[in-house]
Order: structure tokens, then C-alpha cells, then sequence
């Protein structure tokens, strides 16, 4: 029987979720196909991958970088657009079947909500858009009767212990977490902490900004506002556990007290092809997992008092409205000042905590209040860091 491929729509190309898709696309030339590549400043990538994938469009968000790649792929007869308004309009294309969203940040919400519109099943990995607007993306979601199918690791492992359980509710989910290059350290000890040594993730090949999320655990807390929306569970049912060795990736715990755990190595393209594939797993050459190079799987519980940014996640989400706007629009901007050394690691967490004080609280905000919520958190970050 000839299988239908699916055409895919990756925003966020030249990303490490993207570049990782693009590895999963490749292997399966049977079964996808690129229909759109997105990205920002990486013209270079972009060009390349577009030379190598034939898709049907491209957008370059950086108007700068348009006349480069249009010139580029021009002889290739791929149209090219440029600016997010362009992201927007092509995720609601008749001939895509899939949107990846692998934009980082906020930039990423606007576009998920079109596709959504559109009917568009959704592969996540932009999990900021949940994280500010979840409430709003979910409730679109069933309203258009859309999938939506996790790339986190985490999320995935969920996604895939509760395949086939759906009729069983969930009593808890466990979150899985690194704990990130300063794991056992204490606040005294992270004072002067370098970008570079942030950035040595002792497990995940990631991008810079998610690198640094994990450093400061502000990741684990995002995942958890994710997870609240992904699988409609109350705050008490989410646990967060250190797990150092990244093999078990999440769990989640039934009304018998059975938990059922997802394995395997950390690669993030297993995630991903699981996501693009569902509802069939097929056949990878993904490294394997052999418990004989692991004889010890360990658990901690996460430090809260040295890593803020977990417990200013938990109080975000507990607030509602448009806390998590504030959580994750302060978090972005403090993570960019500190990748170009304009404030220390812990002072991540100060910056996000002031502006959660002086930022209004909206109780049931609209999407129009999420836009005004983020613009006005990064000029009070702004205030802050400079």
C-alpha cells in the first residue's frame, strides 16, 4: 500500500529542533516531505536547506537577510517571503499537512494560533506558546478539533506513557530534570558563573537560550505550565524530580498506583519522529539504550532555594492570568542579557521576580492582553538590566 506523505511545515529551520527534523525528514523521504522552512538571521542554513530539500516556500523573518535568500534560491524557482506576517499567512496553506513549530520564544505564539485556525495538526516544540497563552491555544485546540503532539522530551515521554490510557485518568506526572551543569551547587557558588560554563549541558545538545533554561531549572518550570495545558491536570499533580543521568525522561502515575516510565537515551530526534509520525513508530537507527552502560539511575529532589526560577514558575501558574506572560517575557530578556554578560546567573531570577511584582496582573486575559502583557514586561526588563 502507498503511504500518503506528509508535507511539513518547520518554522524555526535552522534551530536545533529544526536542523534535528530536518535529520528525521531525511532518513524518511517516503513519508515526509518539506513543504515550508522558516528562520531568522541564518541565512547561510537556510539557503542550504532549501537547496537540499526543494520546499515549496520560504520565509526569512529578518528583513535584512531577505534579499540574500531570495537571490539565492530564486534559480530554484522557491518562493520567498520575509517577516512573521509571512510565517502567519503560510502555515495556512492547503498543501501543508503538519506544522512544526520550533520558534524560539514568543515569536512562536502568533503563528501557532493560525495554524490551529487553519485545522493544522501541530508538532510542538516551541513550548513558550503554552506557557503564556495555554489556556487560550488549548480551548482553540478543541475547538478546531486539532491535535497537538509534544516534541519536548519530557512531554513526549508523557504523551507516549498515556497512549492507550486515555480512558484511565492520570494521578500524577512526574517531570524528569537534568539538573543542568550546577547541579549540587549552592547560590554562593553560582555568583560568578560564566555564559560558557552555563552553557556546558552535561546531557542535551540544545540552543543557547534552552541551554541556559535548563541551567537555571526556569526550564523545568516552563514544562510544567506546558504540561497543566497539554494534559489538563491541576498544579498538585505535577511533580518535578532530578534524574542526572536524562535516561527516563518522564512518568506518570494511574489511580492504582501503577507509574509508567519512557527510556532511552537523550537525542531529541526520537521525540521528533514520534511526533511527525504518530500514530506509527517506525524504524530508526537512533543509538540504542543498554542498561548495562547505566547500573544506576538516581533521583533528587530539586533545589528550589539555589534555582529560583522553578519555584517562581510554580507561583506564576498557581496566579494564572497573565503571570506566566510575565514569567516568560522577563525570562527571555534576562537569558539574552546574560548571554551577552550584561547581568550575572543568579541575577536571572531577580529580574524575573521584580518584574512578576510591577507587572499588572490581568485575571482572564485575551490574546490582545497577552500582547500588551509581553511588550510591557520587556521594557520593565529592559529598565531593570540596563
Amino acid at each position: 500500500m502507498e503511504i500518503k506523505k506528509r508535507k511539513i511545515a518547520i518554522l524555526g529551520s535552522t534551530g536545533s529542533i529544526g536542523t534535528q527534523a530536518l535529520d528525521v525528514i531525511s532518513k524518511h523521504p517516503e513519508r515526509f516531505e518539506v513543504e515550508v522552512l522558516t528562520a531568522n538571521n541564518n541565512a547561510d542554513l537556510l539557503i542550504s536547506q532549501a537547496v537540499e530539500f526543494r520546499p515549496n516556500v520560504v520565509v526569512v523573518t529578518n528583513d535584512q537577510k531577505y534579499d540574500k535568500v531570495s537571490a539565492a534560491l530564486d534559480p530554484l524557482d522557491i518562493k520567498v517571503y520575509q517577516g512573521l506576517g509571512a510565517v502567519e499567512d503560510v502555515v495556512q496553506m492547503e498543501s501543508v499537512d503538519m506544522v512544526l513549530t520550533a520558534m524560539v520564544g514568543y515569536a512562536g505564539l502568533q503563528p501557532t494560533i493560525k495554524a490551529i485556525e487553519a485545522g493544522k495538526p501541530i508538532a510542538l516544540a516551541n513550548k513558550e506558546t503554552l506557557v503564556v497563552a495555554g489556556e487560550l491555544i488549548t480551548g482553540l485546540a478543541n475547538e478546531m478539533g486539532v491535535n497537538i503532539y509534544p516534541i519536548d522530551s519530557e512531554h513526549s515521554a508523557i504523551f507516549q506513557c498515556i497512549v492507550g490510557e486515555f480512558h484511565n485518568p492520570i494521578e500524577k506526572i512526574i517531570l524528569t530534570a537534568s539538573g543542568g551543569p550546577f547541579r549540587g551547587r549552592k547560590r554562593s557558588e553560582l555568583e560568578k558563573v560564566t555564559r560558557q560554563q552555563a552553557l556546558n549541558h552535561p546531557n542535551w545538545d540544545m540552543g543557547a537560550k534552552i541551554t541556559i533554561d535548563s541551567a537555571t531549572l526556569m526550564n523545568k518550570g516552563l514544562e510544567v505550565i506546558e504540561a497543566k495545558w497539554l494534559f489538563g491536570v491541576k498544579l498538585d499533580q505535577i511533580d518535578v524530580v532530578v534524574h542526572p543521568q536524562s535516561i527516563i525522561h518522564s512518568m506518570v502515575q494511574f489511580e492504582d498506583s501503577s507509574i509508567k516510565a519512557q527510556l532511552g537515551l537523550p537525542d531529541m530526534r526520537i521525540p521528533i519522529q514520534f511526533a511527525l509520525s504518530y500514530p506509527e513508530r517506525i524504524r530508526a537507527d537512533f543509538p540504542r539504550f543498554d542498561f548495562k552502560d547505566f547500573p544506576s539511575l538516581t533521583f533528587e529532589t530539586p533545589d528550589t532555594d539555589t534555582f529560583r526560577n522553578l519555584s517562581l514558575a510554580f507561583e506564576a501558574i498557581k496566579e494564572g492570568g497573565n503571570q506566566p506572560c510575565v514569567l516568560n517575557a522577563a525570562n527571555e530578556m534576562a537569558v539574552d542579557a546574560f548571554l551577552k554578560e550584561k547581568i550575572g546567573f543568579l541575577e536571572i531570577s531577580e529580574v524575573i521576580e521584580q518584574c512578576l511584582d510591577k507587572v499588572a496582573y490581568i485575571r482572564s486575559p485575551v490574546l490582545e492582553d497577552f500582547m500588551n502583557t509581553d511588550s510591557e514586561t520587556r521594557i520593565r526588563a529592559k529598565e531593570l538590566i540596563d
